[in-house]
């Protein structure tokens, strides 16, 4: 057996493993996670000897399942398993039906994105138990040490299992509230990962968003979500020029991946046939409309600033007030653009806002002004692409090709 063969079975059945031990375990993710490690351990030293079986998910479920018998004959802690202790498990006795792997996978997402997880908590469990990403991995992604980051994680295993954080999919009445905070957790995984230009996390954020809409395809927020990470992502190959992010005015229209974005608006236009189309669709609405422009300058900025318009009015925030400022700027001139910043409060050390005011105040003529909130951008950005670019335009050097 390779590497390569138990890698393979790592990313692409643990997941879905993990969430089906933990529903048989009533949701005890701690003692799910310990069995599941367990298991693959067991694969590393069976497939070598014998073969990867035809069915490895099958394989590695009823593993770590046995292994969770074991745990609890041996423990004796949960006077309620006393009778599951005692059964004898064979491969058809675990539900590997899809919708029920599907429906497994579901209360997963929704148990690691509880709100009574803290924001961070929910990020990191999500991509662990969820997307399957190491704890090396999740520690990189967030500027941690790993020994922090398992401490972390175990933390928010034991908050699961001992507060008893219902594994399910919530009500009816809970699952518009529930579902933003699952949603949420997706599009801030995949942001870091655009903002970073970190291609694991944006990949895992897009086959989360593909779960959620595989799972929930009645749901126009979860298309909408899944149509706003694929056309993103479509300009990622012309993000990046050398050691700096490329403006999209500068980006090299060719290189877009034209089949995301033709998935990306058939998704989209999927989502806008469904009730209650919110803040997602109506930015995948935006991202459809720079994507599909022929050019910069052809951008249609006015229905741009008017879907802003939109989203400033269901989902009020200073992040949309600066993007639909620069769309104003485009449409009705940098004056106009200038007078909704101004209006922004409390985000002094967000990079956008000076960026944005730098060019809003260079193309009005004032210099001196968008030097300074060049300046200003530039000592707050963290990230070394994105203060690349932004070094560049503020000295007006011609983007290197």
């Amino acid at each position: 057996m390779s590497a390569d063969s138990l890698e393979r079975a790592f990313r692409g059945e643990r997941g879905a493993v993990l969430a089906t031990i933990t529903r048989r375990l009533d949701g005890d993710l701690a003692l799910a996670e310990d069995v599941v490690q367990d298991a693959f351990v067991a694969a590393a030293v069976e497939w070598d000897r014998r073969g990867v079986p035809d069915r490895p998910g099958a394989w590695l479920t009823t593993t770590a399942w046995r292994k969770a018998l074991d745990r609890l004959r041996h423990q004796r802690v949960v006077d309620a398993h006393a009778a599951a202790a005692g059964e004898t498990v064979t491969w058809d006795e675990i539900d590997w039906e899809q919708s029920s792997l599907e429906d497994d996978q579901l209360r997963m997402l929704f148990a690691c994105c509880h709100p009574a997880l803290s924001p961070e908590a929910r990020m990191a469990l999500t991509l662990r138990s969820v997307a399957g990403l190491t704890v090396p991995e999740i520690a990189r992604a967030f500027i941690s040490t790993e020994p922090a980051m398992e401490r972390r994680l175990t933390r928010a295993r034991n908050k699961v299992s001992q507060g008893r954080i219902p594994f399910r999919v919530p009500s009816d009445d809970l699952l518009p509230e529930r579902l933003a905070g699952v949603l949420r957790v997706v599009y801030l995984i995949f942001n870091e990962g655009h903002a970073a230009t970190r291609g694991d996390l944006r990949a895992e954020g897009v086959r989360l968003a593909r779960l959620l809409a595989r799972l929930m395809p009645d749901t126009a927020e979860a298309l909408g979500l899944l149509a706003l990470l694929l056309l993103t992502d479509a300009r990622t190959p012309a993000r990046l020029r050398g050691d700096e992010l490329v403006a999209l005015a500068e980006q090299d229209r060719a290189l877009w991946d034209g089949a995301l974005i033709a998935e990306g608006v058939a998704v989209l236009e999927r989502a806008l046939r469904l009730p209650h189309p919110g803040a997602y669709t109506i930015q995948a609405a935006i991202a459809a409309l720079h994507d599909q422009a022929p050019s910069f300058a052809a951008t249609d900025w006015s229905q741009i600033a008017g879907l802003y318009g939109e989203l400033a009015r269901i989902d009020a925030s200073p992040v949309v007030t600066i993007n639909r400022a620069v769309a104003v700027g485009f449409a009705d001139g940098p004056a106009a653009g200038l007078e909704l910043l101004d209006a922004v409060e409390g985000l002094e050390r967000y990079v956008s806002l000076h960026a944005a005011r730098a060019e809003l105040l260079g193309r009005l003529g004032d210099a001196a002004g968008a030097d300074a909130a060049y300046a200003r951008a530039i000592a707050l950005s963290a990230h070394e692409h994105e203060r690349a670019a932004l070094i560049r335009r503020r000295t007006g050097r011609s983007p290197t090709r």
